[in-house]
């Protein structure tokens, strides 16, 4: 069973952990300057996952209107593209799981990114030409960690 994990904004990004471990990881499908639920559908019914697990966010201080308003409606057209597949989804603030799978660490991007480069060698966090690692791919896939290790518990 495959386990999602989606870093909502058009700079977050969208990952898997299948049943064997395997992780694999990309940016987050964005057509103008929006989110594509149309490919965002597609991907997830490809994966056919298990359980998708959602960072929950909020509003962020000192960001304008036009932009909170812009990321709330990816934000919801994120839930409803699972909603309309009848995917489960489950909601998961920060704190939550950088504690479970960040434990020890400083719990920031440089710490996800570090976490996947060493548990997912196999993941390509510079997609096209980018010479940065990509903390959004980095954050989708500590997400789906996190949804594997609720599922290995039962807890999902």
């Amino acid at each position: 069973m495959n386990i999602i994990g989606i870093d909502p904004g058009k700079s977050g990004g969208i990952a898997s952990i299948n049943a064997a471990g395997q992780a694999a990881g990309d940016v987050m499908p964005i057509i103008g300057k929006e989110i594509d639920g149309h490919e965002l559908a597609r991907i997830l019914t490809a994966a056919s996952p298990g359980l998708v697990i959602i960072e929950k966010v909020g509003a962020m201080p000192k960001q304008g209107v036009t932009s909170t308003f812009t990321f709330g409606a990816g934000y919801g057209r994120l839930l409803g593209v699972c909603e309309a597949l009848g995917i489960p989804y489950r909601l998961v603030t920060p704190q939550a799981w950088k504690k479970r799978v960040l434990a020890g660490t400083a719990k920031d991007k440089d710490a996800a990114i570090a976490f996947v480069k060493r548990a997912f060698p196999m993941v390509d966090l510079t997609p096209g030409k980018k010479r940065v690692p990509h903390d959004g791919i980095a954050d989708a896939v500590c997400l789906a960690e996190y949804g594997r290790q609720l599922m290995a518990k039962g807890a999902a």
